[in-house]
């Protein structure tokens, strides 16, 4: 495995306003994430895990200190940069889904991709175990389906980086399962790195590595 880190948290904090308040959601973080590795984050609500997440994904700057995506500051890149990174080199994985209702499962999966291929639509679908039901429409898919869509739809751009908050959020235990699975093999057999935010036990104990954190600060 290659040690190099693709993504560098190097005393990182991040304020909200809120009223006339400030709300620091992360603390002076050092974290370094080594390709190939998956990273499970967990900790109680307001510790911090999200707003990690969403600066890992450049969906959000710090307040202060430095993020480096391969080695370079975030910042120092523009605006069509980041979506250019974003894009190319992060899938994205959420909680409820977040499917277009309208579309059909292979349409979902077509959505991001820099140049629609219907071919390798259908080879992702069929990589999540969802063969023969590219037609079917979001209220036709169980919950579970509706997350293997949104994985295939994660590697719709053949990403190195794969971002998970909460995948498993809204499933049962049996679907948790298959998830996990599905995205640990991501992991061991095609290389990705994954990091992934969840209040669920079992779904950490598919990670290499697992990280807590409480009050904005990571405490193990």
């Amino acid at each position: 495995m290659n040690n190099s880190n693709v993504i560098e948290f190097k005393d990182v904090w991040k304020t909200y306003p809120m009223g006339t308040e400030e709300v620091k959601a992360l603390r002076g973080v050092n974290l370094k994430i080594k390709k190939g590795s998956f990273i499970a984050i967990m900790g109680p609500s307001g510790s911090g895990k999200s707003t990690l997440l969403h600066l890992a994904g450049i969906l959000d700057t710090p307040t202060k200190g430095t993020v480096l995506m391969n080695g370079k500051n975030i910042e120092d890149y523009s605006g069509k940069e980041q979506a250019k990174l974003r894009r190319e080199n992060i899938g994205f994985i959420f909680q409820r889904f977040n499917l277009m209702p309208q579309l059909n499962a292979l349409e979902n999966v077509m959505l991001p991709m820099i140049t629609a291929d219907k071919e390798k639509a259908k080879k992702l679908l069929d990589k999540v175990g969802l063969s023969g039901k590219y037609n079917r429409l979001q209220n036709q898919l169980s919950g579970g389906e509706q997350q293997r869509v949104s994985i295939a739809r994660a590697l719709a751009n053949d990403p190195t980086i794969l971002l998970a908050d909460e995948p498993t959020g809204e499933l049962d235990t049996q679907n948790t399962k298959i998830i996990m699975e599905l995205i640990k093999d991501l992991n061991e057999k095609d290389g990705l790195t994954i990091v992934e935010v969840t209040h669920n036990p079992l779904s950490a104990e598919f990670a290499t590595e697992l990280i807590k954190m409480q009050d904005g600060n990571i405490i193990r």
